[in-house]
């Protein structure tokens, strides 16, 4: 695994952490959410206007597929979240994709992974699906419903095809018009989606209640998503997608040090085989 794509890919995991954690000042989460695509849209529109331009006409298909792919996980998540689902389906489906994109980049890409990293893919899913188990635990033994595991599977299924989508277009393409083109197209899914949903007037709250962090937020989410993308044009995209994940170990750390979260010692221990995993992947991948 090059070093310069762990740089990145760290870095990419750090930032949407950070907009993450900044996102959970909002009590309309999934608003501040909109308005982070809303932001960040406008911010793409300003770098492709004066710097990049539109990206070559072979990449908009690519482009269009993973807005819509990205969409659909956007409001899934919001389905899962009124559903009462989401510490079940987030975990499951953050640790599960991994497993599915290694499956798409082998009979796609023709990917061959060591052994080493095939060790280090496993240890970076067992990890994700450790921490998220602290969740499970803080239920007290209420029942696992169905629809919360089928619809976490489809998020992970959902997500390991946009990441699929992505390192393929930017493999042969470049990185920066295609990424700053879909930032531009999200917001005219989702917004309606949120407007439908939550009314108009629940955005002018939000913005009044979250200016500065919703500003922050938009402009970290771009850079965030724009240096993965930079890393998957000359990395394992099955790597990188994994490695990416690390976003919700720092995320974990961010709320136990800055929110008083429960860490807990399950949580350390899947922060620690989390790490481990990617250590494994840098040195034998």
């Amino acid at each position: 695994m090059p070093a310069l794509a762990l740089l990145l890919l760290f870095l990419s995991a750090s930032m949407h952490a950070i907009w993450n954690f900044l996102l959970k000042s909002a009590e309309e989460k999934y608003t501040a959410m909109g308005w982070q695509t809303i932001l960040s849209g406008i911010i793409a529109v300003g770098v492709m206007l004066f710097h990049s331009g539109p990206p070559p006409r072979e990449m908009w298909l690519f482009a269009v597929v993973s807005m819509l792919l990205e969409a659909v996980y956007f409001i899934l998540l919001c389905i899962a979240y009124s559903d009462h689902d989401f510490s079940l389906v987030y975990p499951i489906a953050r640790g599960a994709a991994p497993a599915l994109l290694v499956a798409w980049t082998a009979i796609f890409l023709r990917e061959e992974l060591t052994t080493g990293g095939y060790i280090g893919l496993a240890m970076i899913t067992l990890g994700m699906m450790v921490i998220g188990a602290t969740a499970l635990l803080q239920s007290k033994g209420e029942k696992i419903r169905l629809k919360g595991v089928l619809t976490a599977l489809t998020v992970a299924l959902v997500i390991s095809l946009y990441t699929f989508i992505d390192g393929k277009a930017v493999k042969s393409g470049p990185a920066l018009p295609y990424g700053l083109s879909m930032f531009v197209m999200v917001p005219f899914v989702t917004t309606p989606y949120i407007a439908y949903h939550y009314g108009w007037d629940s955005f002018t709250r939000v913005w009044k209640q979250n200016r500065m962090y919703l500003l922050i937020g938009g402009a970290l989410g771009l850079i965030a998503y724009m240096l993965a993308l930079f890393a998957y044009t000359f990395a394992p995209l099955s790597y990188s997608g994994a490695i990416r994940e690390v976003s919700a170990v720092i995320g974990a750390f961010l709320g136990w040090q800055f929110l008083k979260e429960q860490m807990g010692g399950v949580r350390v221990a899947g922060s620690a085989i989390v790490f481990a995993g990617v250590m494994v992947i840098a040195l034998f991948g």
